[in-house]
């Protein structure tokens, strides 16, 4: 797979992809954007008497003005978007839902539903047979226990960028690649032989995964509907070992591939300036990459194991609240106006995440930048959600970042540790 960018840009894709859903929005093509009538929601229209509030951050709130103005105008309920710095929204939503001073409507990563489900502020949402119409792992991301509670609206996920005047092919195995890399800095043409942005006191699990899904060791066992079960750790196998032998291989005191001292910022300025031939990043990162001129593609996830490398895949969404009072019109808003074309178009465009809608995706794909990697994230796994996750994370990316420095004298013995903890914290 190869992408080169200078000539096609996502940005004017993306421009064009909304041109092209202004259209669809008169038409019947590609799929109805008339909401489906909510004989409740519209009672409450009538009397006049509901105003629903809706917490965004300041990157959505534009998209979201248009679709809140046409719910207003058919529907009579004004959306009342407040903009809430994002590092702090989830916590403040569980603190304030109950309380009645949360907002009706939420937008979030997936990866929040867990905790939200756990703590009793979200609610069910019926998709019916609008959830077809969305790509399946997106569904997927945001059921909880068998409950659908949220209308996902984009999916994005890693790939490998190669910088296709350093090397001009794309390469399956991850020893292939440090080699392809490697011959790079060799030949004086680049600084490192490859890029991931590692955080100083947890690495990146993240980031990672693909390799170690490629050993088989995926972080919990999965049922046949997909869903995780967070009772069996599975990443404590002979596979996760090797996966902890190719991080202590490849670190600080290896061929430094994973270097404990590049950070996701470094790690984004030296491929931006043509430092390296390959970068371990997602779609978010690659504006800087175009801005830069470096003529790039969009590459599979290369298996250092014999399976395919799997990424996590991130879904973002909107949740009603569960303590809302007017749930019938906030079911209303989020099921059959965010689920829309038109919405979901307006999105992408100001935010450049790959829709998850279907129809919107195909638009949006015309980039194929997007459509790269649409691709390698059709083959992930949703990032688990379960409020567990918050007990892996910690042990997870402080043993990974002990193997990269070269800490641990036995890379088995310290990945049996992690695991051991893991598992006791669930325990306990």
């Amino acid at each position: 797979m190869k992408v080169h960018t200078r000539t096609i840009s996502r940005r004017s894709a993306a421009l064009g992809a909304l041109g092209v859903s202004a259209v669809l929005a008169l038409s019947a093509c590609g799929g109805s954007t008339e909401p489906a009538e909510t004989t409740a929601a519209s009672g409450s229209a009538a009397a006049g008497d509901t105003t629903l509030t809706m917490w965004t951050d300041a990157e959505r709130a534009p998209a979201l003005e248009g679709i809140a103005a046409q719910f207003e105008e058919e529907k009579g309920i004004a959306v009342d978007l407040v903009v809430k710095d994002f590092a702090a929204v989830r916590d403040d939503f569980i603190t304030q839902a109950p309380t009645g001073k949360g907002p009706d409507v939420l937008v979030g990563p997936h990866d929040w539903l867990g905790t939200l489900v756990q703590n009793g502020v979200v609610a069910p949402v019926q998709l019916g047979d609008k959830a077809g119409e969305f790509s399946e792992a997106s569904v997927q991301a945001m059921t909880y226990e068998g409950q659908t509670y949220g209308v996902p609206y984009s999916v994005e996920n890693i790939a490998l960028i190669r910088n296709t005047a350093l090397v001009g092919e794309a390469h399956e195995d991850f020893a292939d690649v440090v080699a392809a890399g490697q011959a790079a800095v060799d030949a004086g043409d680049a600084e490192f032989p490859f890029l991931v942005g590692l955080d100083p006191k947890q690495a990146d699990p993240y980031h990672m995964y693909p390799l170690q899904t490629s050993f088989g060791a995926p972080v919990f066992e999965r049922g046949e509907d997909g869903s995780y079960d967070v009772s069996k750790l599975a990443m404590n196998n002979d596979g996760g070992k090797d996966f902890a032998q190719l991080l202590a291989d490849h670190g600080d005191q290896g061929t430094g591939v994973f270097n404990s001292n590049i950070t996701g910022d470094i790690a984004k300025e030296k491929f931006a300036a043509g430092a390296s031939p390959y970068f371990l990043t997602g779609p978010w990162n690659i504006p800087v990459i175009e801005e830069a001129g470096i003529d790039f593609a969009v590459d599979p996830l290369p298996k250092a194991g014999p399976e395919a490398a799997q990424p996590f895949i991130g879904v973002n969404g909107f949740f009603v609240s569960a303590h809302s009072k007017n749930q019938l019109a906030a079911n209303e808003f989020v099921v059959n106006y965010l689920s829309t074309e038109a919405a979901q178009d307006a999105l992408f465009d100001q935010g450049g995440r790959p829709p998850a809608l279907n129809a919107s995706f195909e638009k949006a794909a015309s980039d194929p930048v997007v459509a790269a990697f649409g691709e390698i994230g059709a083959d992930g796994v949703p990032m688990p959600a379960a409020p567990e996750m918050q007990a892996v994370w910690a042990d997870w990316g402080a043993t990974e970042l002990s193997l990269i420095k070269g800490n641990a004298a036995d890379p088995a013995a310290a990945w049996e540790e992690m695991s051991q903890n893991i598992e006791a914290k669930f325990e306990g």
